[in-house]
């Protein structure tokens, strides 16, 4: 069976979800029932949507699925070891998750890349949106470490309010943020400069009779 601090977050996670991507009419239903689930109830669930695996429980996790797009995301960037994504509950306009591709449970065994992805989409969102700051703060859930990069507009952290968002607000953001790709440049074709035949108005030597003596018998 599953942690009570692992139910409690996966929980959060899936409201939050919900909260984002359901029909205004089913959100409240869908909601209530996440809320009432005991610890069973909420494994055979996630058993049942392919989160997690029915042998070993702790094997999988959300993080995990939205790496192997188990579960759609907004991504926003990628390299190596890390995928970017927006949080779909955000804090704050531009809220973003960094989250390494391997289960990872603690930040000192983060690969360079992802603080390296961590500190690009950190510049991204400071020269996009301008808040005062961008903070990068850890959190871990089902333990998955992961990066939480916030812009900061006020006084904002990880226990501010969360807002809900529309599909279409986040799309807006991804296309804000998502890594643009370089369409290579159409280089026009040099043209190969043509040879004109240079006519040339040469003067044809004249003929020039020459003049004999008669010959004296």
């Amino acid at each position: 069976m599953l942690p009570e601090e692992q139910i409690k977050a996966i929980k959060e996670k899936l409201i939050h979800h919900i909260s984002s991507t359901f029909p205004e009419d089913k959100k409240a239903i869908a909601i209530s029932q996440i809320e009432n689930m005991n610890h069973k109830q909420l494994e055979e669930f996630l058993i049942q949507n392919k989160m997690i695996s029915q042998e070993t429980p702790k094997q999988k996790c959300i993080f995990c699925s939205i790496i192997k797009r188990e579960i759609p995301s907004y991504e926003i960037d990628e390299n190596k070891e890390a995928v970017a994504i927006l949080e779909i509950n955000p804090i704050s306009k531009g809220h973003a998750l960094i989250i390494p591709k391997k289960h990872v449970e603690s930040e000192d065994k983060f690969p360079q890349q992802v603080f390296a992805l961590a500190k690009k989409i950190s510049r991204k969102i400071k020269t996009k949106f301008k808040p005062k700051e961008v903070k990068m703060l850890f959190s871990n859930v089902l333990g998955h470490e992961i990066i939480n990069i916030l812009p900061v507009y006020e006084d904002e952290s990880l226990s501010s309010p969360r807002i809900s968002m529309k599909k279409e607000e986040l799309e807006k953001l991804r296309k804000k943020l998502e890594k643009k790709i370089r369409k290579p440049s159409k280089l026009k074709p040099k043209k190969k400069p043509s040879k004109k035949r240079i006519q040339t108005h040469e003067k044809k030597p004249e003929k020039k009779e020459i003049w004999l003596p008669k010959r004296i018998p």
